[in-house]
């Protein structure tokens, strides 16, 4: 397998596991328990306000539209209009709608949480691509990323002669500056790419610094829990998060550990030799085991330092890895979770 293929074909498992969580969102109740201590239940808290709205620009501008943009694809995309847009992943959903042109967003993926897109039609997820319920829409714009699949849908829909601009997928934070540019070029509103970009940056950078000083280096572990299907795994190398962790001055703990894999089942052994301080998860996979109280009783995370003392940062599912423009409120939302109210 080539190594392009290898990166395909984990971003779209990183992916297609993003998308399943995010359909506990409406199976799955709160099932914290009442035990949780109140800095358990602040960060669950803190989880659901970042992930309810996005911040769309100010005096967004008015696309300037024909434009031929490069895709990730290695196409050339032409896109005469911008009046009926379905993007198929949470992320560029967000994208656009913090552009300030949410309303020519027509559909929805179901990783796209936030409050503003709450209303429209569940047209897709991401990894799941009807094409027939995408064209139903008579979109003029369909915004898909490398690992939106299956490839048969995608062709069916440039087939119909819908334009497909592909976007490669977020990996960390580098990446959220060229992702906003791209969908910004494409909608024919450049200036405001860079405005937002820079925005995001200044943001980004502001918190970072804030924490430049502090001497903890806290290990941070990433899991992936979903109690109701007994998916139980730690993330490693490009899990996606080791990014996020870096930036919080933090250290991915399984990444560190030597776990080569984007996921692996957890085991006592390999959260041992992670020794977690802190663990990171996603808020609907949290209530899915039950809570704190539930995520210390899967084997071996009560046995480490971050189990010991209930150490837990939990954001919600549809934002935490998009690295997009709320990276920025994940970011500090993480920080504030993980070292408390100090300044």
């Amino acid at each position: 397998m080539s190594d392009g293929s290898a990166h395909r074909r984990r971003t779209r498992m990183a992916g297609a596991l993003l998308s399943a969580l995010a359909l506990l969102t409406a199976a799955t109740g709160c099932g914290g328990s009442a035990e949780s201590p109140k800095s358990a239940r602040k960060a669950l808290a803190s989880a659901s306000a970042t992930a309810d709205r996005v911040e769309p620009l100010t005096n967004p501008a008015k696309p300037q539209l024909p434009v031929t943009v490069g895709s990730s694809d290695g196409k050339r995309v032409t896109i005469g209009s911008a009046d009926r847009i379905v993007p198929l992943s949470g992320s560029l959903s967000e994208i656009v709608f913090t552009l300030g042109l949410g309303d020519r967003v027509v559909a929805r993926d179901i990783t796209a949480t936030f409050t503003q897109a709450a209303k429209l039609p569940v047209v897709t997820r991401n990894h799941d691509v009807s094409a027939e319920s995408v064209l139903s829409l008579r979109p003029d714009l369909v915004l898909a990323e490398t690992t939106t699949g299956p490839d048969e849908a995608m062709e069916q829909i440039r087939d119909a002669g819908i334009p497909v601009l592909v976007v490669d997928p977020a990996q960390g934070l580098d990446d959220v500056g060229p992702r906003i540019r791209a969908v910004a070029d494409a909608l024919g509103v450049p200036a405001d790419g860079k405005r937002l970009t820079k925005r995001s940056q200044d943001r980004i950078a502001a918190v970072r610094a804030a924490i430049a000083a502090r001497e903890e280096h806290p290990r941070v572990a990433f899991l992936y829990v979903r109690g109701s299907a007994s998916v139980y795994l730690i993330g490693g190398k490009g899990s996606g998060a080791t990014s996020l962790l870096q930036a919080a001055g933090a250290i991915d703990a399984g990444a560190e550990s030597g776990l080569t894999k984007d996921f692996t089942t957890i085991t006592a052994e390999a959260l041992a030799k992670a020794a977690p301080d802190a663990i990171l998860v996603m808020s609907k996979g949290l209530e899915s085991v039950g809570g704190i109280d539930g995520l210390v009783g899967i084997p071996g995370v009560a046995q480490t330092p971050a189990g010991m003392a209930r150490r837990v940062v939990s954001i919600e599912d549809g934002v935490l890895l998009n690295y997009g423009p709320r990276t920025d409120e994940v970011l500090k939302s993480i920080v504030e979770q993980l070292y408390g109210d100090a300044e």
